[in-house]
């Protein structure tokens, strides 16, 4: 059904963003506008450990998402061993509480390096072709999806309601991604490549394609990896530019509805956003990271994208779609559902 709107504060919250948690202490932050107000509602999270408490899957089910994606680090299984994969699939896969999640609510993902089975890793990797049969199996992806047959495991799905649509397009930042360039700077992991890919030209068509052809009223691509922040030094499309000038340069000529991008891997949350010319909206890269463990020592890092302040606590994401007026509700959630920041754009 369409918001509502129940106090001034809402309009005094529209394209503004508004935190709960710094990287000191944190503030209660009381929203005017929950699942229940949606037309649709996306969840979403990043590095799950399956050996570890898993608390925010109860909060995840409060919101009532249509969907939830998984944005990589499903499990860490940094293993050759793929045996011992399919086991830490399973362990993750028997959680009471996560198959709450399963029997009420479709679920989409992509993988990041430690579902992978490297750490960091990339085109390289010795048993990729292995390692996605077992992220199908564990997704009960059917032996007829192209996924089965073809490398890597990009997908999309579109989801239609009476009030508008929403069209999810996940994309896989392993597979095919060049060797990263080891940092020379003091603290810095990685650095810029003056080359390389990170999608490869088979899912660069594809996913050309996918944007080109969407009738959706939004469009939400899915990252394992940070695409606008770029200054940390760990993994990040920014290890690529040309790459990341190459997704920009295709979310404009595509012409695709209001497209906003999900990210995870960094063990921490925060907003970032940028402006394009001819793109008549902000391109906001929304990371949440992480559903049983975090960057619990963070004291500060660098990106001149950032809206708003870093989230060092459990955390997942939620999108909350309001067709009639063209807008998206992005909230950071933590334990108890506690609303840790607030981002509102107008599309």
């Amino acid at each position: 059904m369409k918001l509502i709107f129940k106090s001034f504060l809402l309009l005094l919250l529209l394209n503004s963003c508004t935190s709960s948690k710094k990287t000191g202490q944190a503030e209660k932050l009381v929203s005017e506008i929950s699942s229940e107000d949606s037309d649709f509602t996306i969840a979403f999270g990043s590095c799950n450990r399956q050996d570890l408490p898993q608390p925010l899957w109860d909060p995840v089910l409060a919101n009532r998402p249509d969907v939830f994606i998984w944005g990589g680090d499903n499990i860490y299984a940094d293993t050759e061993d793929m045996e011992e994969l399919e086991k830490e699939y399973q362990l993750q896969k028997q959680h009471k509480a996560y198959q709450k999640l399963l029997a009420s609510t479709p679920v989409l993902a992509t993988w990041d390096d430690h579902d992978y089975g490297q750490n960091d890793g990339g085109s390289s990797w010795e048993y990729k072709a292995e390692s996605q049969q077992k992220f199908l199996d564990f997704f009960d992806v059917s032996e007829s999806d192209v996924r089965r047959s073809r490398e890597g495991v990009y997908h999309s799905e579109t989801f239609t309601t009476d009030e508008g649509s929403v069209k999810v397009i996940l994309l896989d930042t392993r597979y095919f991604r060049s060797e990263l360039e080891t940092g020379k700077e003091s603290g810095k992991r990685y650095e810029a490549a003056s080359g390389g890919t990170i999608l490869g030209e088979a899912q660069w068509d594809w996913l050309e394609t996918e944007l080109t052809i969407s009738n959706a009223d939004f469009n939400i691509l899915v990252s394992s990896i940070q695409i606008l922040s770029a200054e940390h030094g760990f993994e990040t499309w920014g290890n690529f530019p040309t790459e990341v000038e190459r997704l920009k340069d295709l979310i404009v000529s595509s012409k695709a509805a209001n497209v906003v991008l999900l990210s995870g891997d960094r063990h921490i949350s925060e907003f970032s956003a940028t402006n394009l010319p001819d793109l008549e909206y902000p391109l906001v890269d929304f990371t949440s990271s992480g559903l049983t463990h975090t960057y619990s020592d963070f004291s500060g890092e660098p990106n001149k994208f950032r809206k708003g302040e870093v989230v060092s606590d459990l955390s997942f994401g939620l999108l909350l779609f309001d067709f009639s007026n063209k807008r998206i509700t992005m909230q950071m959630r933590g334990v108890g559902n506690e609303l840790q920041q607030e981002l509102v754009e107008t599309y």
